[in-house]
């Protein structure tokens, strides 16, 4: 036998040799799997009556990509879900679905702070859920208390780049998952919302420390890709930054997103990364069907399903359970504070109706010169007619304190400021936040200015604003705390808890109107 023919056997024989110790499953990975998704369900289990223009938080929204509901209709709940997750189940072979979350999904409803976040993870245990990250509002109850909901779940709740300061590991365990579907190995890797403790009560993370998803996934990913077929990063850092890991970590098939309440459909390829997300309120259901080729995905499609009562009939099993689960809170949930005569909707990264609303009550309540409320990107418009404590919990769901100071108005300025680098920060990492929201006020914002020069034509009554004077200022003990790294509310003089709850005051004051008309709307100037 010649040196080369000996040298092409050898090849050969190597080659044979690894072919057999491949694993089977990457030999067979050809087929077809599903993933369902949901996102920013926040503790909203009923259904929902929505409307084009701002029916939840986000859409309608001027300060961001517009986008509304198709029409007017009753949509969502947890039976529809049920009924649509079933449906899908049904047209695809089984063992061949699977269901994942993307965070804020147990916090903010009153239901859910009655329950502590329990009432959402019964509903999903039910639907059996495979997977789900944790966002920033999954920490509401504390981190003991989500460690609990942990242990009542039939499904890992993790994120990677939550970090548990005394084990320098992820909070909760291992952040990742691979899961069997048809023959097809998944990898789940969880990535929560990196400014987390920037985004509520910094005492519910006390003994984390949240850092970079993007980092993060550098480490994760390659490892994951070692065990799986198709690698799918469930993510709670917004359509945004989502985009920035798309385009930075190689080895990433599928973001499933959520935060940013997107519909993202078709679904979005940046590089070889496909993107997805389905709004939110348990309003849609994604679906995403991935077509694997040898180990690879070969394609990607899907689209986003809106559960309008007309499509979806909901599943009578899920709401006598979801009845159950109401029973001793009904009274509580349903008592009527007001009348809407108008929507009262909230926007996120502009001027916001039924924020301007609640800062001019507390505003009033004290008798100061200006009232700030912290931007906030979830809640469902109250539509014309009764309002309920379960509407208005829905909007303001935070048991936070009303705090009076005294700030000069340079602070005042420097607050605005802050707010406008929140929004279009030179680091896409550092976003965080709306526009804080006012009373007693006219400002113009201009996003398109350097930073430090984007605030112009303050007035504080009908008064140009005079940066030596201080003015009486009212807001919240989120604000005062350093939410959406306001650091001036904690600089100011004369800090002063109100003996009243946030949450009183305002029902207080939509008692006392009683017929609510949306507030006019243009006090802020938004440049864009």
């Amino acid at each position: 036998m010649t040196k080369l023919a000996r040298a092409r056997r050898l090849r050969f024989f190597v080659a044979a040799v690894a072919v057999a110790i491949l694993p089977a499953a990457r030999r067979r990975a050809d087929g077809t799997f599903t993933i369902l998704h949901t996102n920013d369900i926040h503790g909203d289990l009923s259904e929902l009556l929505v409307d084009t223009g701002d029916a939840t938080a986000q859409t309608g929204d001027r300060g961001r990509p517009y986008q509304e509901y198709s029409r007017k209709g009753v949509i969502g709940g947890v039976g529809r879900l049920s009924t649509a997750i079933d449906r899908a189940r049904r047209a695809h072979p089984a063992g061949s679905v699977l269901l994942v979350d993307a965070g804020d999904t147990f916090g903010d409803g009153l239901l859910a702070n009655l329950t502590r976040g329990e009432a959402t993870i019964r509903a999903m245990n039910a639907l059996r859920y495979t997977f789900m990250t944790l966002g920033n509002h999954d920490f509401e109850y504390g981190t003991a208390r989500t460690a609990e909901l942990q242990t009542l779940a039939h499904f890992p709740m993790r994120a990677a780049n939550a970090i548990d300061a005394k084990t320098g590991a992820a909070f909760l365990g291992e952040p990742s998952l691979v899961v069997n579907a048809s023959g097809i190995r998944v990898g789940l890797l969880a990535l929560g919302y990196h400014n987390t403790d920037q985004t509520g009560n910094k005492d519910n993370t006390r003994g984390l420390s949240f850092v970079s998803g993007i980092d993060v996934a550098k480490k994760y990913v390659p490892a994951l890709r070692s065990r799986a077929d198709v690698v799918v990063v469930v993510s709670h850092q917004g359509t945004t930054v989502d985009s920035v890991l798309a385009a930075s970590v190689p080895g990433i098939d599928i973001i499933v997103g959520g935060h940013s309440h997107d519909r993202i459909t078709p679904p979005r390829r940046i590089g070889n990364t496909w993107m997805v997300q389905a709004l939110s309120d348990a309003s849609a259901l994604g679906e995403l069907t991935v077509r694997v080729v040898g180990g690879r995905v070969a394609s990607v499609s899907g689209e986003v399903h809106e559960l309008y009562s007309d499509g979806y009939s909901v599943d009578p099993n899920m709401v006598r359970m979801l009845d159950s689960i109401r029973a001793p809170f009904r009274d509580t949930l349903g008592a009527v504070i007001a009348t809407a005569a108008d929507r009262l909707g909230r926007q996120y990264k502009s001027e916001s109706p039924v924020d301007a609303l609640a800062a001019e009550i507390v505003r009033r309540s004290g008798n100061a010169d200006v009232a700030f409320l912290p931007g906030l990107g979830f809640g469902v418009t109250i539509q014309p007619g009764p309002i309920t404590r379960e509407m208005v919990a829905g909007l303001f769901p935070h048991p936070t304190a009303v705090i009076h100071e005294k700030l000069s108005g340079r602070q005042i300025r420097d607050i605005l400021e802050q707010s406008a680098t929140n929004l279009r920060p030179t680091n896409e990492l550092d976003r965080v936040g709306g526009l804080i929201q006012t009373s007693g006020m006219r400002w113009t914002v201009d996003l398109t200015a350097p930073i430090g020069k984007r605030i112009s034509g303050v007035f504080v009554g009908t008064n140009p604003i005079d940066d030596d004077k201080l003015y009486t200022v009212m807001t919240n003990g989120g604000l005062l705390q350093g939410t959406h790294r306001q650091t001036t509310f904690a600089r100011g003089q004369d800090i002063v808890r109100d003996p009243r709850s946030f949450a009183a005051i305002l029902e207080d004051g939509l008692k006392h109107l009683g017929t609510i008309h949306a507030p006019a709307i243009g006090a802020v100037t938004l440049i864009k």
